[in-house]
């Protein structure tokens, strides 16, 4: 039965792309108007993260956020802004002491984490729900502190995108919500192919998605080459799709993806040609609950 699928695009993400793809935005200006093309070509929502203007890494910088969620509200275009909480997560214990954060620590207090989101109140904001080995770093969410930013994020009127990239962190989710932290029901990105956590394969992704609640809404994405796929793949399960640069630098095999835009273009295509409908941001609100 055809249904309307929603398509979050991620605009830019905090890994160190931009030197891999020169269509990777930095500034707040660029990563606005990448973020205003997505919503143009079909995203419904777009998932941000800011840069440090000089180095291109990722930063909490309120100001950021702020000029690129005005620069977007501003616009007169309709889409859903999702706001990250999950940059300030990074930890590398130090080669001398390794209680103390080494080269590559980016990681902030609970209240530093949602400072952005309780300002601005964006319609969602993403909350990475455990910890795991993140490539060479490790990613942490401790219980508490992710109790901590829940309660907040409630506060604020915001929705929680809960991102789970293994089996305990839907089972740690599951706990918020009967703790009743977070609200029910929840929505839920299921992040696959990331350097060892769940691989992007339709097994994992079908195993993820059972784990969840019945009544949840989910998301789901594959990195690199598995992100048509996986998108692929959410739709056939019931879920909807991530598409985006953070995620994916290149539209097809060997070719760069010239920008935000093209990325949800295709998806939109695999949409259609699966017998569904890109679902506009009106329609993601009531889908997802959300009062405008």
């Amino acid at each position: 039965m055809s249904r309307k699928i929603m398509i979050s695009c991620a605009v830019t993400g905090s890994a160190d792309s931009p030197g891999k793809n020169p269509a990777v935005p930095v500034t707040p200006q660029a990563i606005a108007e990448s973020a205003i093309d997505a919503a143009k070509a079909g995203a419904a929502i777009v998932h941000i993260h800011v840069r440090d203007l000089k180095t291109t890494r990722p930063s909490m910088d309120l100001e950021l956020y702020r000029e690129v969620t005005e620069r977007i509200r501003d616009s007169g275009v309709d889409v859903i802004i999702n706001l990250t909480t999950g940059a300030g997560g990074r930890f590398v214990p130090g080669a001398v002491n390794p209680r103390e954060g080494g080269e590559g620590t980016f990681f902030f207090l609970p209240h530093e984490r949602t400072r952005h989101v309780d300002a601005l109140r964006p319609e969602i904001c993403s909350l990475d729900m455990g910890s795991m080995n993140m490539g060479d770093q490790a990613f942490l969410n401790t219980p508490d502190h992710l109790r901590t930013m829940a309660n907040t994020i409630a506060k604020a009127g915001v929705l929680p995108e809960l991102e789970v990239f293994e089996a305990g962190h839907v089972l740690l989710a599951r706990r918020l919500i009967e703790e009743k932290l977070i609200r029910s029901p929840a929505l839920f990105q299921i992040c696959l192919g990331i350097l060892w956590g769940q691989p992007a394969t339709a097994e994992a992704m079908l195993y993820m998605r059972n784990l969840l609640p019945a009544d949840s809404v989910w998301f789901a994405f594959g990195v690199s080459l598995h992100q048509f796929p996986m998108a692929a793949q959410a739709i056939l399960l019931g879920g909807h799709v991530r598409v985006g640069l953070e995620d994916n630098l290149y539209l097809a095999r060997g070719k760069l993806a010239p920008s935000n835009a093209a990325l949800v273009e295709k998806a939109a295509s695999i949409i259609n040609i699966l017998g569904h409908t890109p679902a506009t941001p009106a329609e993601a609100r009531e889908m997802l609950k959300i009062v405008k």
